[in-house]
């Protein structure tokens, strides 16, 4: 891929965009939405803090239990960098109200015409050095 190629404006934008509504729709506990952000393909891989989902039917499951969040998030460092027009990667760092933990979150997104899904997520936390 030639270097011209990577982190168009509008790609990048769009994609800050969606990844901000992601966020909302987490913090929100909207089942719906984050389903539907995935792809919806045996192939969509999700590594959570403490579970993985492997293919969006296990990922559906998975958020059918789990609670709406009884704390906040903030994000930190938002990095958007797009490959082409049909492919970005999202990635953060965010606190939460009741940890002291570090976490770090990144997303896979691909354009499958004219909506974009999260073809594969990671979410870790650890401790960081004060």
């Amino acid at each position: 891929m030639d270097t011209k190629d990577i982190n168009h404006s509008e790609v990048v934008t769009e994609i800050t965009g969606i990844f901000l509504d992601y966020e909302s729709a987490l913090m929100a506990n909207d089942v719906d939405a984050l389903n539907d952000f995935f792809w919806d393909s045996a192939a969509t891989t999700r590594y959570g803090i403490a579970d993985k989902q492997l293919g969006h039917a296990a990922l559906v499951a998975y958020r059918q239990g789990v609670p709406a969040p009884n704390f906040t998030r903030t994000l930190h460092d938002v990095r958007i960098t797009a490959f082409g027009a049909d492919m970005a990667v999202a990635m953060c760092e965010f606190t939460r109200s009741d940890t002291s933990l570090r976490g770090f979150q990144t997303q896979t997104w691909v354009r499958f015409g004219t909506q974009w899904k999260i073809v594969s997520a990671h979410v870790s936390m650890i401790p960081m050095p004060s």
